[in-house]
Parts: C-alpha cells; sequence; structure tokens
C-alpha cells in the first residue's frame, strides 16, 4: 500500500498543509516541535482511529477552531481510497471513505495500515501494564478492525459495572463496610446478607456481560500474541546475533488453560465470585482483561530488570519489525512504517539493521532533526521535507 496524499486542515499546529508523497521513504526534518510528529500522528489516527499519544479529540484541534479534518489518498492492490476523519471539538468524530460517510467506524478500519515506532514505546518495557495493553490493542484493531467495536463493548460493561460497584460502596451501611474490610475472602452472600435482592440480580447481570465480553477481549489478544510471538523472537535473534532469547507471553487476569469460549466464560465468572467481597469493598471491578500482562522476558530474566538501554531498544525493534511482517501477512500488502525520531535512540549497528529490514518493501516516514544519520544512498533514493512551524517544505539534499 502507498500514501499517495495528505491534507491536514487545523490538525494541531498544521492550519492548511497539503503533501504529495513522491518515494518510497519520505524523510522530514527541522527542530523539535515544528511539526514533524504531528503529521506521523494524523496518519496513525488514519490508520487505527487511536492515538499513542492518547490525545482526546480536542487537543488535536486548533485553538479557536470547531473541527480539523484528515484527508489521504490511499493506493492498494484493489485500488485507491479517499479516507477522510473529522473531528470535532463539541460532537462525535466521523469518518468517510471514497466521499461517503460511514456510519460505523469499524468499516473505516483496515483500509490503511500502519506501523508506528518512537522514543515513547521504550516505554512498553520501562513501563506498566497499561501501555502494553494498548499496544497489543492498537496492533489487533489492524489484524481484525471488528475488535474495536468488541474492546468497545467491553470497556463501556466495564464502566457501567464500575458505576454500580460504586453507588453499591457509597449505599452501604458502616458496619458492612467493616464488615467487607476483615471478611476479604469469604463468599458475597456471608458478607452482603443485608443487601436488596433487586441489587444482586442486577449485579448478576453486569457479571455476565462482563464475563461475556471480556472473553471475546482475551481470546483475540492471546490468538494475536501467539502469532506474534514467533516472528519477535526470530527477529531478536537476529539483532542480537543469536546471544539473547526473547520470549513473549500473555498473562490474562483470568486463567487462560485453552482458548475455548464455554470454558473461558466459566473461569471468568468463578474468579469474579472469588473477587466479589474486595470489589464490594473496594468498589471497582477486579477481574477482566483492563488488568491483564503482556511478559517479556530475555533469557528467561524480565525484560523491565535487564540489561542496559540498548538491550532494551533491541527488544522494542524486534516487536516493531514483527508487527509489520504480521500485518503484512495478515493483510497480504506491506503496512506504512512511521519512525518517529527514534534513530536517534539506535546506536549505528541497530540502525542499520532497521534501515536494512526497510529497504524499499515499506513505505516509511521519518522524523529526524538532521540527515547525519543516513548515507549518502538513503538520501538519494527519499523524499526530503523541511518542517517548520506547521509549514511543509521541499528541502536540499
Amino acid at each position: 500500500m502507498y500514501l499517495k496524499t495528505l491534507h491536514l486542515r487545523q490538525f494541531r499546529n498544521y492550519k492548511q498543509q497539503q503533501v504529495e508523497f513522491s518515494a518510497p521513504k519520505t524523510i522530514l526534518v527541522g527542530n523539535n516541535a515544528q511539526g514533524k510528529s504531528n503529521l506521523l500522528e494524523a496518519v496513525e489516527l488514519l490508520a487505527t482511529l487511536r492515538s499513542h499519544r492518547m490525545a482526546r479529540d480536542r487537543d488535536l484541534i486548533q485553538d479557536g477552531e470547531t473541527i480539523a479534518m484528515l484527508v489521504a489518498t490511499l493506493e492498494r492492490q484493489t485500488g485507491i481510497s479517499d479516507l477522510s476523519l473529522t473531528l470535532r471539538r463539541n460532537g462525535r468524530r466521523t469518518v468517510a471513505l471514497n466521499g461517503e460517510t460511514l456510519r460505523r467506524q469499524m468499516d473505516f478500519l483496515g483500509v490503511l495500515n500502519a506501523v508506528q515506532f518512537s522514543s515513547l514505546d521504550l516505554d512498553l518495557i520501562r513501563g506498566g501494564p497499561e501501555g502494553r495493553r494498548n499496544w497489543l490493542d492498537t496492533l489487533l484493531i489492524q489484524l481484525e478492525p471488528v475488535y474495536a467495536h468488541i474492546l468497545q463493548q467491553y470497556n463501556q460493561v466495564l464502566r457501567q459495572r464500575n458505576a454500580f460497584l460504586k453507588s453499591t460502596l457509597q449505599h452501604q451501611s458502616p458496619s458492612l463496610r467493616e464488615a467487607g474490610a476483615r471478611l476479604q475472602e469469604k463468599s458475597l452472600h456471608q458478607v452482603s446478607a443485608k443487601a436488596q435482592t433487586p441489587q444482586h440480580s442486577e449485579l448478576d447481570i453486569w457479571n455476565a456481560q462482563l464475563a461475556t465480553t471480556g472473553t471475546r477481549v482475551i481470546r483475540r489478544r492471546d490468538r494475536a500474541i501467539q502469532r506474534l510471538a514467533p516472528i519477535a523472537k526470530a527477529w531478536h535473534a537476529s539483532i542480537s546475533g543469536g546471544t539473547e532469547i526473547l520470549e513473549l507471553n500473555y498473562s490474562p487476569n483470568v486463567s487462560l488453560d485453552q482458548n475455548n469460549p464455554e470454558q473461558l466464560q466459566q473461569a471468568f465468572l468463578e474468579k469474579i465470585e472469588q473477587r466479589a467481597v474486595a470489589e464490594l469493598h473496594q468498589g471497582t471491578t477486579l477481574v477482566g482483561p483492563h488488568r491483564d500482562e503482556i511478559e517479556l522476558t530475555i533469557n528467561q530474566t524480565p525484560c523491565r530488570q535487564y540489561g542496559s538501554q540498548g538491550q532494551q531498544r533491541t527488544l522494542v525493534l524486534a516487536l516493531k519489525l514483527a508487527e509489520l511482517q504480521l500485518i503484512e501477512q495478515v493483510v497480504g500488502e506491506p503496512p506504512l512504517l512511521l519512525l518517529d525520531d527514534v534513530l536517534a535512540e539506535l546506536d549505528p549497528s541497530r540502525q542499520n539493521q532497521l534501515l536494512d529490514a526497510i529497504q524499499d518493501r515499506f513505505q516509511t516516514l521519518i522524523t529526524t532533526t538532521h540527515l547525519g544519520s543516513f548515507d549518502s544512498q538513503w538520501l538519494n533514493s527519499s523524499q526530503i521535507l523541511a518542517v517548520d512551524s506547521g509549514e511543509i517544505s521541499q528541502a536540499n539534499k
């Protein structure tokens, strides 16, 4: 797939900007805070409807404006597609494909595929489990666009169940709250004997919905990790010279003995029952995929405790190359690669590994503050654009 044009209107620091891509590799050069990352973020939004910066829509719209628009023309083996995303300060975003507004945003996903690799990705290893869950979910949305709907359903049930638990906590008598604190490991019925039956039947409904929607999330995450892990392991062995063995494991909050929906749903409900008292006492949901972990180990040692920053960068590089390869396998075409100021984070050896893997196989957009990281062959085969205060122009090579 090949991104031909990108038009940004009132997005971040771009008032009105049209870019035409004329080479497999485009290098965006400029000082920090000029808008290089914003352009890559726009492409990421068109691919996944998510931003790794996790910004709210109103934060993406220029001050004083009510809407922002992102419009792109994409060429694929199946033909040319026009994509449009409209962000509103005080309303819902809308998407359009080939001039037709889509009722379901899910139908917009999967048209453009892209893998983002930025210096922020080092937090995949150093940060908490939420960042790793978000990374896996973003990948899954591209592998299976329906997953965006599945995840949305789960998060909606989770919010509503949490609201119910919080409300129940606020209405408990002080003696009941004290009993909950003392008897965290006892059954719900022992502690909540005085609770009203309608409340319990309502909680049972939320439990069933959480187990149903959560099971769908867990099964797809498990399947994705099983496909990604051997690819990442092979890339990591190649980059590290075979001296390090990477293991990538999915550790769900609910026991996953086998990827069977009925058994998993039953295990989900059993764990909810086990944690029922603690949930009522804390007023929040303690069971489900919002508490999953993705475990990364090198030579059987957790990566957060392992080695230097250079070794951690090797791991992230292996994960990103594995993402590219897996998306290409699933969708049948190479996705775009978005490299946001990442070469500065890699030593020359890892830079060369990355640049050799890319070649002209993936259309690549790269941001940098200087061109010193690229050899003459790369510079000669790349389109070089200068970015200055939200204005993009052709740069001298």
